[in-house]
Parts: C-alpha cells; sequence; structure tokens
C-alpha cells in the first residue's frame, strides 16, 4: 500500500542518487589469424602466397563463440537493468541528477499541495561548488522537466547537459522535480500555482535579475503558460521540443495527433486513471512513445547486442530513466488530455486554470526561445511553432503585442537528443545561454537563431562561432492543417466523456480499490518486460549473471571487420528498415482510416517555416 503524501519525509530526495558500478568485462585482444599453409613457388617468378584459405574455416566458429558469449553478457545486461530499476524503485525513485542538490521547497506542504519540489544545485564536480563557478551578474536558471511517464532527471541526466551547461556558464541552477506519486485531488491549476511559487522564491534570492525559464517536453507548455501568468517577474522562456499546437503536424509523419481518434477521446485516459484508484500510470505514455517508432526500439536492443562489451554501461544508465514509471492525478491527466492532446485549447486561449481564469498566451511578454528539430517525430517543428500563427494574425500584430520570438529549428536530431545530446547541449544550448542578452534586446519580432560553426566541433568558442538572428515573417509559419477533422474528434471526445462519467465510471470507481491497483500496475507489460527478467523474480537469471562473470574474464571480442560480424551489422540495419517500412505503411493507413471516420481531406498547402531541412546550422 502507498503512503499518503503527508507521511512522506520532507526530503524524500536523496542528496545525490547513487550511481551503479556495472561489472567491467575484460576486454583481451583479438585472436591471432591461423598461419597460413607453405605454398610452392615457381623458380621462375616467386609470388607472395595468397590469402590464407585455413584461417576462413575458423571464421565460423569464432563468430559462434562470440555469439554465444555475447547472448550472454546480453541477458545479463538485461537482468542487471531489472535489478537496477528495483534498487530504484525501493529507494524512492530519486531524481537521476548527476549533480549534487538540496532541497528548498517541498510543494505537498503547500497550501495547495502539489507532489513538486524545488532544488538547487549544488556542485557540479567533486571540486566545483556552486558558490566558486556562479558569476552574481547571470540570471538563474529554473529548469523543469517533463511529466509524461518517466521521472525527472533528464535535463541533468549527465555533465554535458542543460544543467551542467548552464553551471559552466556561472548561472545560478535550479531545478524543478515531481514524485511519483500524486497528492490526493491534484489539479493542474495546483501544479502551476507551486510552479509559480517556485519562480517568486528564485526571484526573491537574486534580487536585480529574472528567472530564465527551461521547458523540456510537456513542461515547455506549463512553462508557457507560466509566463502568461507571471508578466513581469519571469525572464527569457526556452521551451525545447515543447508541443504548443497538438492539431499540427505533417501526415504520416507525426501519428501521435490523431491517436485520440481511434480510442474516442479522453473518455479511455479517465477508465485507466479509475481503475488505478485516481492514479494514472505513466508506463500508459511511455508505452505510446515505444509504439510511434518500433524501428527505434529495435535498434536500441540490437546496438546492445553488437557492442554489448562498450555499450553496457551506456544502456542501463538510461534505462534507469527509461524504465521509472511515474503516476498522474485523475483530474490532472484528464486536464492534460482534454485541453491540450485533444482540445487543442492552448492556442485558442480556453485552457481554464480555475474559476475565471483562462490562459493566454498573448499575455507573455517574457522572450521565447523556442528550439525544435526535424528529426523530432514526437514534436516535430508544426507543432512548437504552428501556435504563433493561430495567436498571432500577422507579423505586425506580433510587434502591436510587444513580443520577441526567437526559433532555432536543427536538421536531425531526434525528441531526447533535445535535451540529452551532449553536442546539443555543448553547442546549441550554449548558444542560447550566451546569447541571453542579445535576444532580451532585439526588437519585437519573429527570429530565427542561425548557429554558423564552420569548425564543426561543438567545444568551439566564440569567435569560432557566431549566432545572428535574422527576421521572419508570421505568415511563414502555416502549416498544413484539417482543423475540422479535429474538431470532430473534440466533439465526439466530449461526448464520450460525458456518457463515461455519468454511466460507467461510477461502477468502476466503485470496483476499483488499491489492491486491484496495484495488481495492474505490477502486470503492465512496460513492468513486466522488465521485471521478470530480474533474480528476484527468475532464479534462472543467477546462472546467467554466473555465467556472465565467466565470459568476463576470459572475454576476447572479435574485431568490427570481422567479415561474419560486418554481415551481422549489416543484417541488423536491415531488419530495422523493414520495420521503420512496415511503420511508415501502418501510420500510412492510420491516415487513411482517420480520414474516413473524420472527415479529414487533403490538408491545404501552406509555408514552411524559413528554415529548409538540413540547413539550419549553416554547417
Amino acid at each position: 500500500m502507498r503512503l499518503r503524501p503527508e507521511e512522506l519525509p520532507m526530503h524524500a530526495i536523496p542528496r545525490k542518487s547513487p550511481r551503479r558500478s556495472a561489472t567491467p568485462t575484460q576486454v583481451a585482444a583479438a585472436p591471432a589469424p591461423v598461419p597460413a599453409p607453405a605454398v610452392a613457388a615457381t623458380p621462375a617468378a616467386p609470388e607472395p602466397n595468397p590469402a590464407p584459405p585455413a584461417a576462413a574455416g575458423f571464421l565460423p566458429l569464432d563468430y559462434a563463440r562470440d555469439v554465444v558469449e555475447r547472448s550472454i553478457l546480453f541477458w545479463d545486461t538485461l537482468r542487471q537493468r531489472a535489478d537496477d530499476l528495483i534498487a530504484h524503485e525501493r529507494a524512492g525513485k530519486p531524481p537521476l541528477l548527476d549533480f549534487d542538490y538540496e532541497t528548498l521547497l517541498d510543494a505537498r506542504r503547500f497550501e495547495r499541495p502539489a507532489n513538486y519540489a524545488l532544488l538547487r544545485i549544488t556542485r557540479i564536480g567533486e571540486d566545483r561548488c556552486e558558490e566558486c563557478c556562479t558569476d552574481a551578474s547571470k540570471p538563474p536558471v529554473m529548469i523543469v522537466d517533463p511529466r509524461a511517464g518517466h521521472g525527472p532527471g533528464i535535463g541533468g541526466f549527465k555533465r554535458d547537459s542543460e544543467v551542467g551547461m548552464a553551471m559552466r556558464e556561472g548561472h545560478p541552477v535550479y531545478f524543478v522535480v515531481f514524485f511519483p506519486e500524486p497528492c490526493p485531488d491534484q489539479t493542474l491549476a495546483d501544479v502551476l500555482h507551486a510552479l509559480r511559487r517556485f519562480v517568486e522564491v528564485v526571484a526573491e534570492r537574486h534580487p536585480g535579475t529574472r528567472p530564465v525559464l527551461y521547458g523540456n517536453c510537456q513542461a515547455g507548455w506549463a512553462i508557457a503558460l507560466l509566463s502568461a501568468d507571471c508578466q513581469g517577474l519571469a525572464g527569457p522562456a526556452v521551451l525545447n521540443g515543447s508541443p504548443l499546437s497538438y492539431w499540427a503536424g505533417e501526415p504520416g509523419v507525426n501519428p501521435m495527433r490523431i491517436a485520440g481518434g481511434f480510442v474516442g477521446g479522453a473518455w479511455m485516459t479517465h477508465l485507466l486513471a479509475d481503475l488505478g484508484d485516481s492514479r494514472f500510470d505513466g508506463a500508459w505514455l511511455v508505452q505510446n512513445f515505444e509504439t510511434l517508432k518500433p524501428e527505434a526500439v529495435w535498434e536500441k536492443y540490437a546496438c546492445l547486442f553488437v557492442a554489448v562489451d562498450t555499450e553496457r554501461d551506456r544502456f542501463l544508465e538510461f534505462e534507469r530513466w527509461w524504465g521509472s514509471f511515474y503516476f498522474l492525478g485523475r483530474e490532472e491527466i484528464l486536464s492534460i488530455v482534454e485541453n491540450l492532446f485533444i482540445g487543442n485549447r492552448l492556442e485558442e486561449g480556453g485552457v481554464r486554470i480555475c474559476d475565471g481564469c483562462f490562459a493566454d498566451l498573448r499575455r507573455i511578454r517574457n522572450p521565447l526561445v523556442i528550439f525544435a528539430s526535424h528529426g523530432d517525430n514526437i514534436t516535430p517543428p508544426h507543432q512548437a511553432l504552428g501556435w504563433i500563427p493561430a495567436v498571432y494574425e500577422d507579423t505586425a500584430d506580433l510587434k502591436a503585442a510587444g513580443q520577441r520570438i526567437v526559433y532555432l529549428i536543427d536538421p536531425h536530431v531526434g525528441h531526447l537528443g533535445i535535451f540529452v545530446s551532449a553536442k546539443v547541449a555543448r553547442l546549441e544550448h550554449r548558444a542560447i545561454l550566451e546569447s541571453l542578452a542579445e535576444i532580451e534586446s532585439l526588437e519585437p519580432g519573429l527570429y530565427e537563431m542561425r548557429i554558423d560553426n564552420p569548425s564543426g566541433d561543438p567545444d568551439s568558442r566564440k569567435p569560432a562561432y557566431a549566432v545572428r538572428f535574422e527576421p521572419r515573417e508570421v505568415e511563414d509559419l502555416k502549416f498544413p492543417a484539417t482543423p475540422e477533422a479535429f474538431e470532430r474528434v473534440r466533439q465526439v471526445s466530449e461526448a464520450n466523456e460525458r456518457l463515461y462519467r455519468d454511466w460507467a465510471g461510477p461502477l468502476v470507481r466503485a470496483l476499483a480499490n488499491p489492491w486491484s491497483a496495484a495488481v495492474l500496475e505490477r502486470l503492465h507489460p512496460m513492468r513486466t518486460s522488465r521485471m521478470l527478467l530480474s533474480g528476484e523474480f527468475n532464479p534462472w537469471m543467477g546462472a546467467v549473471r554466473e555465467l556472465a562473470r565467466q565470459v568476463g574474464q576470459r572475454r576476447k571480442p572479435l574485431p568490427p571487420e570481422h567479415p561474419l560480424m560486418a554481415s551481422e551489422s549489416d543484417a541488423v540495419r536491415r531488419t530495422g528498415a523493414a520495420i521503420g517500412a512496415w511503420r511508415e505503411w501502418r501510420d500510412g493507413q492510420d491516415e487513411r482510416m482517420f480520414a474516413l471516420l473524420y472527415g479529414a481531406g487533403q490538408p491545404a498547402a501552406a509555408a514552411k517555416p524559413a528554415t529548409r531541412k538540413g540547413a539550419s546550422h549553416g554547417r
């Protein structure tokens, strides 16, 4: 049975999350080639010996040995992943930050409680503390991680991250985290009020400067709402891979935007939250992400199998975050789904914060920096930028509102790479932080941030790379859209939700209880696929661990240039391409079915962003 929020300790977050120490495998040199047999030479013109045919006879045996060893190490890595996730859960699922920190505020103790907390990053390394590397003249940075099924920490997952770059640039850094369990009856308004209080406290601690707000993915719309509500309190807001226009997207490329139409709207979310005893399991959201691009799941495990000697630690580190599932309260997740995912009310100014208070993006006065990517199939540039022409009629309207919006588009990085990639952190995020003063001094209008880095070195410093802000037109940001079809989805969703609330919902809530919710939680396929490989559940994994220990002591991996290893890599690539082709066919079929169900014709042609794909950095 889970603890009530008031039973949780004030400092439930440990000072620093423990790091797992993986058992390294002993890597030896590749086996020496078998000596070639002597070849008779003619007296007239002796020639060098040909390639030894005998050596080829050993290639299959060497490869078979290597496959067996890699298989053992592969399954032992999955065992270690399960053990790590269980240990992380028993520790209370602390945020996976690679930095020391202290807890300043715990919103579970607020008058309107929410399961959020404000941390102050205190140390970047063993010998670099916050006091010795902070420039008092620079504004503080408050980073908010996404609440999309996982736990917090991705913004400070490693040293080369948003947290690391901000500290290296001399900014005081604050990090907003959330706890695994929501507070009873927690609403979206409670969360926003807690975030506002965090901004006020950070501003009070640094008089004379305004906090820079960093929002990753789903936290971006929360930062947008916060900016609209905290006029004059916050400085520039950086929205990284953040969707604000949910109906936008390219047909066949961004299928997540139409998913709600196939389940009949928000009632399914309501049902899952009721079955969870008023808690919505974040594992469902993570499962949606994996279903969205199945070839990426294949590539993740295939890469681990092919290069298990070098990929083990990286795989385990990332999976500790990816496999840590958090819960959302029923009313909170329903507000998000109804107002954003399906309702798309954010750009319409229809998101109700509290009685008589609606969010209006036109009230935002602090500069906005929007970081998107053409390689992001979860939050494409359409969803990151499509709200601008919906809120502002044209460029003149934007200028008249006194607003400055800067966008930066990466040509290829994926969704998580926007806030996880070390190269992106060392170049794009550092460039954003170094350019904050220039951004605030811009005249009202729309700009594209261009980074010219001729060397291609992400660690280059100015003037080795240059940043410029090119004026753009709001009219050029209009994307193809079929709003009539999504409006029908919203109507269907509202009708189904009323039926569920009035008829089925009371019965489901009467039958659900903490015990049944715990059973459903443990039986979720995202958990069982991981936890059943733990030694605590499966005694056979103890034998795998012992075999892996013995293999590690005498491991001699084949070199990548081995002929059969090259064939294996090619087979992995071809399989991934086949899965990708099937996914494209599936998405195309879904688009056609959506058009049949909701009457979505061909979207009207419209202008694309000013940046062409593959040309956003001048490199």
